[in-house]
């Protein structure tokens, strides 16, 4: 093969791409993977996924201090270093991305630091002035934080990009936005000691979980006395050059206020990467810029494919990785494609909360019959011994065969406790599943077999009224 032809040209090297490139080189594949970036990982690795956990590691801890205090055990204030903090956090990216480098130099993966775009169907141009030629494409070029065009450019105004690597700790920040990405933030800054007001648009958060999961969210950032302001929007901010001035105006009642901050952080979302001129390569793309492809990853030009966030939605790192095999198992010529039930999320907050296929809401939606029961964490001996009381375990079941249709966890570790129900639905498993299985005690993974143990009606860890 010519040094520029490549049998699959990856753009894009976040968890989408190189696993699709890595998964390509190890089927036999030559294999070129290509980004703008001086290092491998993308978003997720560098200013997204891995360093938010870093930073939310530390806001745990000094919350559970703080807890401890009220059992007898009292430490003092910390002193935080902002500084030795970040570094710390860096060197968690570096040694990871060092890890990326070296599986792509084992793979005899062709990596290549330049912006690439379409010349043509078999064709990409190279910010280095240089073109490749491919057979196969997989576009994985992921997506920037969505910005809102009515507020300035302004060094006090940023993103999360910025939000995870601060100079200083601001005395009050204004996040805009009561997603995933904002309540993560409003969890690290106000651990940090910063005074947090979250404003967002719907009357609610985390509008993709039932209510009653979202509460024990919602206490916990009071008590953090993080302010919360729903239905709520930001028509302006006026930054100077130590503060920012915002006015807010109730969804409703139309009643503006105007509060000073020390910065202001828009955390609205995020935007696919698709400026890659992909109509070169008569490759579709939608009015909201993602590039749509099959369950096998194909785009409508079929040696083109594309996985993650410039694919569409749920813009998930877990997903991409996913559907960067089948894009490169199908180019292998083998039989994968796209066939999950069901694709967890999880709010890395404080306390986490973590979901998956159908919720209650959903539910009364879709006219679906269900079965729900809620096990309240305050039964559990683990989660009591571990300050964890407020969590929750609800369970949907189909009321005729008893299949577990979706859980959601509100919860320590309920990101680690969602994988149970995401195997008990792809294997289409019952409650007898859950509550057969022998579950260590005490753990907070015996929540999932309670919650299951409460609609079949054989709970003992708590006392049900019969109906």
């Amino acid at each position: 093969m010519e040094n520029n032809h490549f049998q699959v040209a990856v753009i894009g090297a976040g968890p989408g791409g190189y696993t699709a490139a890595f998964r390509c080189a190890d089927l036999g594949l030559t294999v070129a993977l290509i980004d703008d970036s001086p290092v491998l990982g993308g978003v997720c690795l560098n200013v997204g996924c891995i360093p938010s956990k870093a930073l939310l590691h530390v806001a745990e801890i000094i919350s559970e201090t703080k807890t401890l205090s009220k059992h007898g055990v009292v430490f003092s204030e910390p002193s935080i270093d902002i500084h030795s903090l970040i570094e710390w956090k860096d060197s968690i990216i570096k040694q990871l991305t060092s890890g990326l480098t070296s599986l792509a130099k084992k793979r005899n993966v062709k990596t290549i630091m330049a912006r690439a775009t379409f010349k043509d169907s078999h064709t990409l141009t190279l910010s280095n002035n240089s073109t490749i030629t491919f057979e196969n494409c997989i576009i994985a070029t992921g997506s920037s934080s969505a910005t809102l065009p009515h507020l300035p450019s302004h060094s006090l105004i940023f993103d999360s990009t910025s939000a995870l690597s601060p100079k200083r700790i601001p005395e009050s920040l204004l996040i805009i936005g009561g997603g995933i990405i904002g309540l993560e933030m409003a969890c690290i800054y106000s651990s940090l000691g910063t005074k947090v007001s979250v404003a967002e648009f719907l009357p609610t958060l985390l509008p993709q979980v039932d209510a009653e999961i979202s509460k024990p969210l919602m206490t916990s950032l009071m008590n953090k006395q993080v302010q919360l302001k729903l239905n709520t929007s930001v028509t302006s901010c006026a930054p100077t050059d130590h503060a920012v001035m915002a006015k807010l105006t109730h969804n409703e009642t139309n009643k503006t206020e105007e509060q000073s901050f020390a910065s202001v952080l828009v955390a609205v979302g995020r935007t696919p990467n698709s400026n890659i001129s992909p109509e070169l390569a008569q490759v579709f793309r939608n009015e909201k810029g993602f590039i749509p492809s099959n369950d096998q990853m194909q785009t409508n030009a079929k040696h083109i494919y594309s996985i993650g966030d410039v694919k569409g939605q749920p813009m998930l790192a877990h997903k991409a990785s996913h559907e960067a095999k089948i894009a490169a198992e199908t180019i292998a010529g083998k039989k994968s494609y796209f066939d999950v039930r069901t694709i967890p999320s999880v709010a890395y907050t404080d306390p986490e909360i973590a979901w998956c296929g159908i919720t209650e809401k959903e539910a009364k939606l879709k006219n679906l019959p269900y079965l729900t029961q809620s096990f309240p964490w305050q039964a559990s001996g683990r989660a009591l011994a571990v300050g964890a009381a407020s969590g929750i375990t609800k369970i949907i079941v189909e009321p005729d065969t008893k299949r577990i249709m979706g859980m959601q966890i509100c919860g320590k570790n309920a990101g680690e406790l969602i994988a149970e129900a995401m195997l008990a639905i792809e294997m289409g498993a019952d409650i007898h599943d859950l509550t057969h299985t022998i579950h260590p005690h005490p753990t907070l993974s015996e929540t999932t077999s309670y919650s299951a143990e409460m609609v079949a009606g054989t709970i003992t860890d708590l006392y049900l009224n019969k109906k």
